[in-house]
């Protein structure tokens, strides 16, 4: 069956995870397997067949919009909230300056409002934000100049105002580029990060909103995903934890895909898009959506692809339209109603972006 999705783009600024600056692009055509027998990825690998464009009844086309919002940025988080019909973005960066604004994006008008919630977080970049059931935005860690932050807090739409959530147990230590996900039984699920002293993390920590608890989930037996930063993770329809690219020490992208399951990593080794850090992302029926990044060479991607939850290789997509530019650290939402994709924001080597895109048409579910 086959699923209509709409997209919107919002560029993103790449963020201190020491991934090099470049003004070359990429269109990230190529195919790189995961065949290594280490947690280490390599950036160079055997060659393996290119996974094969899916044609589509209703193509996939991208479409700029030109609504007047936010100032340009990137490594900022774009929240949809509850009733599907607003999406939050928060932070995020241009350059030196770091940006601690709110702002709702109303997916029925297109249109962008600036909110004013008084007191809250620092301003910050890097950081994670989720939707929390009557809770809201809930946003986690970060960076902001010399800074690295472990806080979490939320923003209660209704309220309008923002409140530091309590944090107990194993803390995590303060830390930018991690990834989180809400999980099945409805934690926050944390996992590796980056911070001040330079270290990488492989940790991966839960809490609990209830208790205020942090947890260590941090499995102690078998091989575990390399330390990283300027990853993504999510929570597969199957209730496994997937993480998939990023940054380590010495290799500026990385390209191999694990998922946490029964308290053990496992790497699903199959025929991946080309290694990069700081895409945008977002999850469909049974599978998530990739744009774009910084590759392996510097080069600023542009291509998109989907990882199906259970299947090994990724599927490339071609859609039609006026493509974005390439970019890095830019935020992608799904519109399930508007049957649409967005995306905002990023950044390319001449700077960061404040343009939205949307992409709309049938992608492949299996």
């Amino acid at each position: 069956m086959r699923n209509r999705i709409p997209v919107l783009f919002l560029g993103v600024v790449l963020a201190a995870c020491a991934s090099p600056a470049s003004t070359t692009s990429g269109d990230g055509t190529a195919s790189v397997p995961m065949v290594s027998e280490s947690s280490r990825p390599s950036p160079t690998m055997q060659p393996s067949t290119e996974p094969t464009p899916q044609p589509s009844s209703e193509p996939l086309v991208w479409r700029a919009l030109d609504p007047t919002g936010p100032a340009a940025r990137e490594d900022h988080t774009w929240t949809v909230g509850g009733n599907g019909r607003t999406a939050y973005l928060y932070g995020g960066r241009d350059g030196s300056t770091v940006f601690g604004d709110l702002w709702a994006f109303d997916l029925d008008t297109d249109t962008w409002t600036e909110l004013s919630p008084g007191p809250g977080p620092a301003a910050r970049f890097g950081h994670e934000a989720v939707w929390v059931e009557d809770i809201g935005l809930a946003v986690f860690a970060g960076q902001a100049g010399a800074t690295f932050f472990n806080d979490l807090w939320a923003f209660d739409p209704p309220a309008g105002s923002w409140a530091r959530l309590p944090s107990n147990g194993a803390v995590p230590v303060s830390r930018y580029g991690t990834c989180a996900a809400i999980g099945p039984d409805l934690r926050l699920w944390i996992s590796h990060g980056f911070t001040s002293d330079g270290a990488r993390f492989s940790d991966t920590r839960a809490y609990d909103f209830e208790s205020g608890d942090w947890t260590d989930q941090t499995p102690t037996d078998g091989t575990r995903p390399v330390e990283r930063c300027l990853h993504g993770c999510w929570w597969t329809d199957a209730g496994e934890l997937a993480l998939y690219a990023g940054q380590t020490t010495g290799v500026t992208a990385l390209g191999d895909r694990w998922t946490l399951a029964d308290g053990a990593w496992t790497r699903v080794e199959g025929s991946l898009p080309p290694d990069r850090n700081l895409y945008a992302r977002t999850r469909l029926d049974g599978a998530t959506l990739v744009f774009g990044g910084q590759g392996l060479a510097g080069g600023f991607l542009a291509d998109l692809w989907l990882l199906r939850d259970g299947e090994a290789d990724a599927i490339s997509l071609a859609p039609d339209g006026d493509l974005p530019p390439g970019r890095a650290g830019a935020e992608l939402i799904r519109d399930a109603t508007g049957e649409r994709v967005l995306l905002f924001g990023g950044r390319d080597g001449a700077g960061a972006h404040a343009d939205l895109w949307e992409l709309s048409g049938a992608v492949p579910e299996g």
